[in-house]
């Protein structure tokens, strides 16, 4: 064996040893914690992007030369040519400025941005860890997993820009729905991964407090979703009465039922949409508070009145027209409800291998 070999191995085995497993699970977590943040700013700026109405502004995908903006007059004006092509500014912006049309570029340009630095922040930090082998065998599936999501993720955003430029004025809403969506859905896998890196002892929690925890958790998903739908539609707009709903607490059958067939009304009848978005409020705010009282845990209690928030700010963006302050906070609380809802469902799950808290040997252990 070469001396060079003999040092390197050598060197591996002293890394090693001064990186134990636990310690090794720490450095995973934050770095999860961190990719989950950066994914909290990318739906925080979605947000933005939207209702700053920037997302159509770019209107080609190019994943590496994108990177660049415009960097001369002559570039500046060869993109907002592009921009004056598309239905959105010859039916809403007609006459806009290019110094108009710069701040709703950059709008876009730093949310697609800011997913190339979160696919870089989770790709290169997890192939250098698979390579110094500090990620166990059951965990590297779950997150090649998750870059896949990631990598999905991107193509949607895409496929969701192009059904703006051809014969919309603004995206299409269920595609928009779907591309908020799948970002939770990431956003909620990489903060479950996380937390399932803490050491911690066995759930104690009853399997009714469990089933409450994944079914709230599962509703605020869905919520966001028909949020999204509500705002793709400019539901926020009209039906600005609270708590009736068109003047009355159940709108009139005819007015919920009218399109054709009969399951469109639930993706594009915006009555519907925003009577199914206030329902599932109502659902979620019985059944957190329900769940509260009944897993009698401070866990619980937190998401609980998390939800009575969001509820609010629900109502308040509803009642003053959506106006952009209130409906980024709305979306914004919408997140930060996702992130207490996933990490109380991971608190009270059981965990088939239990790390211990001082030296971070795995304890195989049943679970119900």
């Amino acid at each position: 064996m070469s001396a060079p070999t003999v040092v390197s191995r050598m060197t591996d085995a002293a890394f090693q040893s001064s990186a134990p497993q636990a310690f090794r699970r720490r450095v995973l977590r934050a770095w999860l914690l961190a990719v989950a943040a950066l994914v909290f700013a990318m739906v925080v700026l979605g947000g933005a992007t939207r209702v700053t109405g920037s997302g159509l502004s770019i209107v080609e995908w190019r994943p590496v030369t994108g990177v660049i903006p415009p960097l001369s007059e002559a570039a500046w004006q060869a993109e907002f040519d592009k921009y004056r092509t598309i239905p959105q500014y010859r039916e809403r912006n007609r006459g806009m400025s290019l110094d108009a049309f710069k701040t709703i570029y950059w709008w876009e340009w730093t949310h697609r941005m800011l997913g190339r630095v979160i696919a870089a922040a989770f790709l290169l930090p997890l192939l250098w860890f698979l390579w110094r082998g500090w990620i166990e065998p059951g965990l590297r599936g779950q997150l090649w997993a998750i870059f896949g999501l990631g990598a999905i993720q991107g193509a949607v955003g895409w496929w969701m820009v192009a059904s703006g430029l051809a014969d919309r004025t603004a995206v299409a809403h269920e595609r928009l729905a779907f591309h908020l969506t799948l970002a939770c859905v990431i956003y909620a896998a990489i903060l479950w991964t996380a937390q399932r890196l803490l050491p911690r002892d066995e759930a104690t929690a009853s399997a009714s407090a469990r089933v409450g925890a994944v079914v709230l958790l599962a509703l605020v998903l869905l919520q966001i979703a028909l949020g999204a739908l509500v705002a793709g539609l400019g539901g926020g707009l009209i039906y600005n009465t609270w708590p009736l709903i068109d003047g009355a607490l159940v709108p009139d059958w005819a007015r919920l039922t009218f399109e054709r067939p009969l399951w469109r009304n639930l993706f594009d009848n915006v009555l519907t949409v925003q009577f199914e978005h206030r329902m599932v409020a109502y659902a979620i705010c019985v059944v957190a508070l329900w769940h509260a009282f009944a897993a009698k845990r401070w866990d619980a209690w937190t998401l609980a009145m998390v939800v009575l928030i969001q509820a609010a700010l629900g109502i308040a963006t509803l009642l003053y027209q959506a106006p952009v302050a209130l409906a980024l906070a709305h979306q914004a609380m919408a997140i930060v409800l996702l992130t207490v809802a996933v990490v109380h469902a991971e608190r009270v799950t059981p965990r088939r291998v239990v790390v211990a808290e001082a030296t971070g040997a795995f304890i195989p252990r049943e679970t119900p």
